[in-house]
């Protein structure tokens, strides 16, 4: 049964995500009008980001009322009666509360001090609304960076979160690291750079914009790349804020955040809001989410493209917490690990993309640093295991 399910959980990452970055990488382009008379390219990244995270949240509640325990209250299910992880409080659906005195609550009291009567709850929303904020900030910075790089670029610069999230955890949180991981970050770093500096192709084949000509386009292009993973990295050093605060799970993480990222990109798509260069492209009087609805009537074929990206997203999680529930964050980091490569190869044989000799060199040393994290982590999980059941051996002999 375990390899079974691990065997599904295999396939649906690889399928849903490999679909998914063709469909990403499809929307990125130009589409042709109802008249057949112009090619348009979709600018966006709002309403993209809406139809994504309003299928993701349905799919995780979707999720979670299959899988959750018979007779648990919509409280319970949601996550919402917080059981905090460090000792300092337990609160239950009836709204009592029961307290335990530790070194950990001393540890705690700045925290406590800032919150101030804040209850646990809101504490924990308000951590699933600052990981929304920023998923909805980094998408349409990388939506926008595929004007101006090509897209494996841009899937090798997004398989790098190693870095942003090593530098938000340190900037956000004050912590340390393995001297491995920095290693990895240097290997990292030198890979992505050799493979951006390297190209010669163009971005977006078949695009009419001059910016994507112009000899600024990939500096801008790979500032956006880094806008999109520094906020993906505060997002991650926020999650694992979360997960060792609160005893949650990812299934109902993945349904506030994305329940969270549907209203603030409503919000954004819904204002009147002035001329915005990536946040708010729409140049006509009309809002966002207006312009878009426009553009989707008169390109039409946008439509299969949208709900593929939007749809495999959803079910993508899905697997990924699944796996991340059954087999751990190291089968994990394997799987998306080789899936961000069959990505790369995969955008290179359907969209006719050339990569150079010092690119593919590039990658190489990217995809080397990862598997050196990779193999740590390994290594580390077998140690641990070792010492609980040494721990386990112990116990049994008395």
């Amino acid at each position: 049964m375990s390899i079974l399910r691990l065997g599904l959980c295999v396939s649906g990452v690889y399928a849903m995500f490999l679909l998914w970055a063709v469909a990403q990488e499809r929307l990125s382009v130009p589409f042709q009008s109802i008249d057949g008379q112009s090619a348009d390219r979709f600018k966006s990244a709002l309403f993209i980001g809406i139809c994504q995270s309003c299928l993701g949240s349905l799919a995780a509640l979707i999720y979670i009322y299959m899988r959750g325990e018979r007779g648990s209250s919509p409280c319970s299910l949601l996550g919402l009666d917080v059981v905090t992880t460090n000792g300092l409080s337990k609160e239950k659906t009836d709204g009592s509360r029961s307290t335990k005195v530790s070194s950990n609550e001393r540890a705690r009291k700045a925290d406590t001090a800032t919150s101030g009567r804040r209850s646990p709850c809101s504490l924990l929303l308000l951590g699933y609304l600052q990981c929304s904020l920023f998923i909805s900030i980094a998408a349409p910075f990388g939506f926008a960076s595929l004007s101006h790089i090509t897209y494996p670029t841009m899937v090798l610069a997004k398989s790098c979160k190693l870095v942003p999230v090593m530098i938000m955890n340190i900037i956000l949180y004050r912590r340390r690291f393995a001297p491995h991981k920095y290693l990895v970050v240097a290997m990292v770093t030198t890979g992505i750079t050799m493979f951006m500096f390297s190209g010669k192709e163009r971005p977006s084949k078949g695009s009419n914009e001059s910016t994507s000509q112009s000899p600024y386009a990939q500096l801008i292009g790979i500032t956006y790349v880094l806008v999109d993973i520094f906020l993906d990295g505060a997002v991650n050093s926020t999650q694992d804020e979360i997960f060792l605060r609160y005893k949650v799970t990812g299934q109902q993480m993945m349904f506030w955040m994305n329940i969270f990222s549907t209203l603030l990109t409503l919000i954004l798509g819904t204002l009147p809001l002035p001329y915005i260069p990536v946040l708010h492209p729409s140049t006509d009087a009309r809002f966002e989410l207006a312009s878009a609805l426009v553009f989707v009537r008169e390109h039409p074929s946008i439509v299969v493209p949208l709900l593929q990206f939007s749809l495999t997203s959803a079910l993508g999680q899905l697997f990924i917490f699944e796996t991340l529930q059954h087999f751990g964050s190291l089968t994990l980091v394997t799987i998306t690990l080789t899936r961000k490569m069959f990505t790369m190869i995969l955008s290179v044989l359907v969209y006719s993309h050339w990569l150079t000799a010092g690119q593919w060199v590039g990658a190489t040393i990217v995809f080397a640093g990862i598997s050196v994290e990779a193999w740590v982590k390994r290594k580390d999980v077998h140690a641990k295991r070792v010492i609980e059941e040494k721990e386990k051996a112990k116990i049994k002999t008395l």
